[in-house]
């Protein structure tokens, strides 16, 4: 059975827009109630449809009177910045926010349904992590600040929500990394510059979700009964370094204590897509991070469409080429093929030198003297 009136936070962002209006195409749905402390773009506003667009902060108590009149039966929480330059209000938005937004469901009668949208940033990243990460793992090196520490911070309160309303389902999707054309993370904005700093001496293993499967799990979630933790992920992975040829930019590697100095340092001069990356994001960076994605596909009950590869691909045509990736592959392969060459030139040239003898080549059954 389809909820009757839905509420949905962040509808400013591209995501949340495109949930609000995907539900707003649903027959079967009353009312679809978009909210935001920003109004959205002129064109994110026509693409709404017959969504009710409600300009409220969600750290004020008028998010209450929202769900309460309404009468909200389901609630989908989106409204969550990652950007650690904007650190204080990030935190008052992700904690205080999503505080006072349970506050209001727990007080509402109405409200049968509660699907967060989490990040799989609770994992953490270090080199002590698993192959893969399940619902039921938490974090080898627990995240300490930033971004990450607000989700686990707000998954928290979301369970103590769930304990206190046991009449509420309630559905936590952790989602990978988003990529794809229309979306904005942290994680396009590190590609989109010609040249991508990466630490010396790493490569991370990177799994991500496009946009597409982003937006189709959520509207599933919003309209079915599925509840617990889910990972959401496409199937496969490509090291960071794949990821930069395939998106045709040019690799820079810098030593790691460097990372965060350097994201710092291109924010301030103003360079394109440049990005504040925090300690926790340099760490991915470095380790990456693969989730187990089989919750979503047996039980949950749906398959992405992208793997990793395929959503790499289609951010790809976004991204004007610093260089061919077919062309890095080709200069790659040479570099490879003369240096084996001058290995074997070097061998060749040293056992011909006087009074080096080269040695005596193997005789099946026999065995040398000094063996014997």
């Amino acid at each position: 059975m389809p909820p009757a009136v839905v509420l949905v936070t962040g509808v400013s962002r591209w995501l949340g827009g495109a949930l609000a209006a995907e539900l707003a195409r649903d027959p079967g749905i009353e009312r679809v109630i978009g909210v935001d402390a920003v109004a959205p773009g002129q064109d994110l506003l026509r693409e709404l449809g017959r969504t009710e667009f409600v300009r409220a902060d969600i750290r004020s108590p008028v998010i209450g009177k929202v769900v309460e009149s309404a009468r909200v039966d389901t609630v989908v929480h989106m409204n969550s910045l990652g950007t650690p330059a904007r650190r204080a209000s990030m935190k008052e938005l992700n904690v205080i926010g999503t505080m006072q937004l349970l506050a209001a469901c727990q007080r509402a009668s109405t409200v049968r349904r509660f699907v967060l949208t989490s990040t799989s940033a609770v994992y953490g990243a270090s080199p002590r992590d698993p192959a893969v990460f399940t619902e039921a793992m938490q974090a080898r090196r627990t995240p300490s600040a930033g971004f990450a520490r607000d989700s686990l911070d707000v998954e928290g309160y979301v369970r103590s929500f769930a304990r206190r309303r046991p009449d509420v389902d309630v559905a936590v999707l952790r989602f990978a990394n988003l990529l794809g054309p229309r979306v904005e993370s942290l994680l396009t904005a590190f590609f989109r510059p010609p040249v991508v700093p990466t630490a010396l001496g790493f490569d991370a293993r990177l799994q991500v979700l496009h946009e597409q499967d982003a937006l189709a799990v959520l509207a599933r979630a919003a309209t079915t009964d599925v509840t617990g933790t889910v990972n959401v992920a496409g199937d496969g992975t490509v090291l960071l370094s794949q990821a930069v040829r395939r998106l045709g930019r040019v690799q820079l590697p810098v030593p790691a204590p460097a990372m965060g100095a350097l994201g710092r340092l291109s924010r301030r001069l103003g360079l394109s897509g440049a990005v504040d990356w925090s300690p926790e994001q340099v760490r991915f960076l470095n380790f990456g991070r693969v989730l187990d994605t089989r919750v979503l596909r047996e039980q949950f009950g749906y398959q992405p469409r992208f793997t990793t590869e395929a959503a790499l691909a289609d951010f790809a045509r976004t991204l004007p080429p610093v260089v061919r990736p077919d062309a890095v592959a080709d200069v790659a392969d040479g570099l490879r093929t003369a240096a084996e060459r001058l290995v074997g030139g070097a061998a060749a040239v040293a056992g011909a030198l006087p009074g080096r003898r080269s040695p005596a080549p193997a005789v099946p059954g026999l065995r040398a003297v000094h063996d014997a």
